[in-house]
């Protein structure tokens, strides 16, 4: 199941700790568990193009991103804030 991300929760350095939608939330997580379980998958809207959340690592932690595309707009850093 995809679920939609229209907002993304950050920290003070930028980080993104959380994802939510129209009716749901998840923290960091919770996503990367999910993502990781092939539980469910998450994307993004935005300039009429979809992209999905995919986990990276970076220094031994996961962190969220979107796939790259040719638009900034639809990027976790990007969306409002949860």
């Amino acid at each position: 199941m995809t679920q939609q991300v229209t907002k993304s929760k950050k920290d003070r350095d930028g980080d993104i700790t959380g994802l939510c939608g129209a009716a749901w939330s998840h923290t960091k997580s919770q996503a990367v568990t999910n993502i990781g379980a092939d539980r469910w998958a998450y994307s993004v809207l935005a300039a009429g193009q979809t992209t999905y959340v995919r986990v990276g690592t970076r220094n031994g932690k996961d962190y969220l991103t979107t796939n790259a595309d040719s638009t900034g707009r639809n990027n976790l850093d990007n969306l409002p804030d949860c």
